[in-house]
């Protein structure tokens, strides 16, 4: 054990124990040259059994970490390799860990949960969403920390794995029994992002029930079973993601993320509520057409004040001095006419993308905005979607936005559900309907890729894939969209022969295929992009260094195989 008031590496001044697992203590620790707290976790050499497994482990959950940026994810600040321990300095996490809540309080409140449970679905959807998908597998109430303002941050990616393409099971059975899915203890084929879905599940269950799934029976039961009041609707998204049969759960964090918003509409009393209003409805519709001729000029009178009000809300919306000042008069407008889409695209357009990347928290703030009720009972989202053309705009808009500039790498999974809308549009220009297909198989692509079926074929057509991809990129993008998007898609092309030059070929596209695309890009690079718009802003200056590198990167590549063969 490290002594309290010890310094270690020279710098960081061990202040007390905070935490003790089975494997490791850890510390709370300050580094006094920049007056800055740290934990600190030791794992003995000495007190551990089979140590060079857990050392490994221990490397594992660094290196991960150390590429890994998410808000609701530790950074690794150092490693230090003692003579008889091994130290992992990271993020201190003021909060307690969901395990001591539950002994403290008991169940937790649902509407608390369901907002928990949305985070944790957007950094494992990060997580899965990697290059190479990392699988977290210990999700338990023990790995999720509360902090004080209610966000979560998610710890301990001691038995967190990269996905392995050509892997058939996982090395070593490792997992909690009760929150760990069958596949986890071996026979089942390798885990994958299904894998975490049953973890998440399992926690859930037991924040929202304070039934513990790791104690005997080890068995997991719809959530009314034990408090009859529980939303229906939140009970059968739980009991979904814990079905034993990987097929039969979800099958991405996207998914439960939606209906996690919309768990409501997933309870039977909300059918009820619904079907009560319409009578309701109907009751009063008698008395409505004896009014109607009257009210007729009325109307139109308040929605000519209404609609200039709305106009005004977003001028000056466009004008506030602060991104929450110009939020307050988008939301504004919004509240008078959720049913008109120029507030979203102006929302979207000249305050979310202003520095082209749609953050995690701009995500969440729009997310609540289109889950929002008016008094008719209906969500902004249906009332958007009762104006076919302003949904199908907005949903193009959306499906760019989360494809390219999603936390700055793009989200394709998260694009999904936009870019499928999108490509059904029927008031959308027909380039933008076919870009939003292409775009939107490419998503499927992403989901796929790395992906093996149980007999160890590839499920990606390497071949279609790739026909794909040049459809996207053909012709003068910024004719019809602008340079940022041009430089994405550009990129995209660019990075999948990069990292995937080998595939193609083994599906049958030359290398001078593979090369006379590269020479098309910067063609289109020197030839549509005007060099003053490059200077616009830091973020497309970002997009042309990087797609300028890995063409590089990608040249160097294809040279390398030939000079292998």
């Amino acid at each position: 054990m490290l002594d309290i008031g010890a310094i270690v590496d020279g710098k960081y001044k061990i202040l007390n124990q905070i935490g003790r697992g089975g494997m490791s203590i850890v510390y709370l620790a300050m580094n006094e040259r920049a007056n800055k707290q740290w934990a600190i976790k030791e794992v003995r050499k000495d007190g551990t059994q089979d140590f060079a497994f857990v050392h490994q482990g221990l490397i594992v959950e660094m290196e991960m970490l150390k590429r890994l940026r998410h808000p609701y994810l530790p950074t690794i600040i150092d490693v230090i390799d003692l003579e008889d321990s091994f130290l992992i300095v990271m993020d201190y996490i003021e909060g307690i860990p969901f395990c001591k809540a539950l002994e403290e309080y008991g169940p937790l409140p649902q509407e608390h949960v369901i907002e928990w449970a949305k985070q944790l679905c957007e950094v494992l959807g990060y997580l899965h969403s990697r290059p190479i998908p990392i699988i977290y597998r210990d999700m338990k109430p023990d790995n999720i920390m509360l902090k004080p303002d209610g966000s979560i941050t998610l710890i301990d990616f001691g038995i967190a794995r990269e996905y392995k393409s050509y892997a058939l099971q996982d090395t070593r059975a490792l997992g909690t029994q009760g929150y760990a899915a069958p596949e986890q203890f071996g026979g089942q084929g390798q885990t994958d992002a299904r894998t975490d879905i049953y973890g998440l599940g399992a926690t859930l269950y037991h924040l929202v029930t304070g039934q513990n799934p790791a104690k005997p029976p080890y068995e997991v039961f719809p959530i009314r079973h034990w408090n009859a009041t529980l939303s229906q609707g939140l009970e059968k998204i739980i009991w979904k993601c814990v079905q034993k049969n990987p097929n039969e759960r979800y099958q991405s964090c996207a998914e439960i993320q939606y209906d996690l918003e919309h768990f409501q509409e997933l309870d039977s009393r909300y059918s009820l509520q619904q079907k009560l209003r319409l009578l309701s409805f109907l009751g009063m519709f008698f008395f409505a057409v004896i009014f109607s001729l009257t009210a007729v000029w009325a109307y139109h009178t308040e929605i000519s004040i209404v609609t200039q009000k709305y106009n005004d809300y977003i001028e000056a919306a466009k004008s506030g001095a602060t991104a929450s000042e110009q939020f307050a008069y988008f939301e504004k407008a919004l509240q008078l006419m959720p049913g008109e889409e120029r507030a979203y695209l102006e929302l979207v357009d000249k305050l979310y993308l202003k520095d082209d990347i749609l953050t995690t928290a701009e995500d969440q703030q729009l997310r609540a905005l289109l889950i929002r009720r008016t008094n008719t009972g209906k969500t902004y989202e249906e009332e958007l979607r009762e104006n076919v053309s302003g949904y199908e705009k907005l949903a193009y808009q959306l499906g760019i936005a989360y494809f390219y500039s999603y936390e700055e790498h793009g989200n394709k999974a998260l694009s999904a559900k936009w870019l499928t809308v999108a490509a059904n549009a029927s008031t959308l220009d027909t380039r933008k309907v076919q870009r939003a297909s292409k775009l939107g198989r490419i998503a499927e692509y992403y989901a796929r890729l790395g992906i093996e079926s149980k007999s160890g074929d590839n499920n990606i057509n390497y071949a279609e894939y790739w026909k794909d991809l040049c459809e996207v990129t053909k012709g003068d993008i910024t004719a019809f969209d602008n340079t940022t998007t041009a430089l994405m898609v550009y990129q995209e092309m660019v990075y999948q022969i990069y990292v995937n030059a080998l595939k193609f070929e083994q599906a049958g596209i030359s290398k001078e295929e593979l090369q006379r695309q590269l020479n098309e890009i910067k063609k289109h690079f020197n030839e549509d992009i005007d060099v003053d718009s490059l200077q616009e802003t830091d973020r497309i200056k970002q997009l042309a260094e990087q797609l300028n590198r890995n063409i590089s990167r990608a040249q160097r590549v294809l040279k390398k195989e030939k000079c292998d063969e």
